[in-house]
């Protein structure tokens, strides 16, 4: 299991609590330097997915600051509720709702993708953000999303990946290898995190391989979509 400090013997879900508590303030700007600001037009790209849905309930898991937990706010007729395991993520996120007026639509709460707190089948809708690679146990928080799914309801992710044409794969390492860590050294005070977001992302069994096992869960039909050469994959998964 890959964690952010593997000397530690600390669990990985407390270990990376303490690391996104640690990068909160700062978590927004490179998320936006690292992506060439990509990750907004792919968290667009789940709204306009779920408009298709036309949820009433969804639940987005590691919601972190609630990018995609507001988008989903715009849904008319429709209640989002945010979990994370960080409070200080939390804490940026509840501040960004007021600022775009979503209270009554969008509440977040501090909660572990692995123990959800909500009865079987409540919600229509379950999108997760740059957040499964970080489970400590990947199949048991993927099984939690699928229990509180409705008979009929979707699971949407957006996870990191690795292009699998080598030129683009090639070009990728380069990137990662390079640019990512000078901008986390210039704009970062915990370089160690950005190592641990790179290398867990390139440790993520992408594309066909967890196709394959989001449907061992029990999701009916998975579609596979690559963004950006591969570099981020968006995973529609329905019961």
């Amino acid at each position: 299991m890959l964690k952010p400090n593997q000397k530690s013997k600390s669990s990985k879900q407390n270990q990376v609590e303490k690391m996104f508590n640690s990068i909160s303030f700062e978590y927004d700007l490179l998320n936006a330097i690292m992506t060439f600001n990509s990750h907004k037009r792919w968290k667009k790209n789940i709204l306009n997915i779920a408009k298709k849905i036309k949820p009433k309930n969804v639940l987005d898991i590691a919601t972190g600051t609630a990018d995609i937990a507001i988008n989903l706010g715009s849904i008319s007729d429709c209640k989002v509720v945010g979990v994370d395991i960080s409070e200080q993520m939390l804490s940026i996120g509840r501040e960004k709702i007021s600022k775009n007026k979503l209270d009554e639509m969008v509440s977040l709460e501090r909660g572990d993708a692995e123990n959800l707190n909500f009865k079987d089948g409540y919600f229509d809708l379950v999108t997760i953000g740059f957040g499964v690679r970080n489970f400590q146990d990947l199949e048991k928080g993927l099984r939690e999303s699928f229990r509180v799914l409705n008979k009929e309801g979707t699971l949407i992710i957006l996870e990191t990946s690795v292009p699998e044409n080598r030129i683009m794969k090639l070009f990728y390492s380069i990137f990662t290898r390079t640019y990512i860590p000078i901008m986390a050294r210039i704009f970062s005070k915990d370089k160690s995190a950005y190592k641990y977001l790179l290398n867990s992302a390139e440790a993520f069994p992408s594309g066909r391989k967890f196709s394959n096992i989001l449907k061992s869960i029990g999701f009916g039909n998975v579609m596979v979509k690559p963004k950006l050469f591969g570099s981020s994959t968006i995973y529609i998964a329905t019961k």
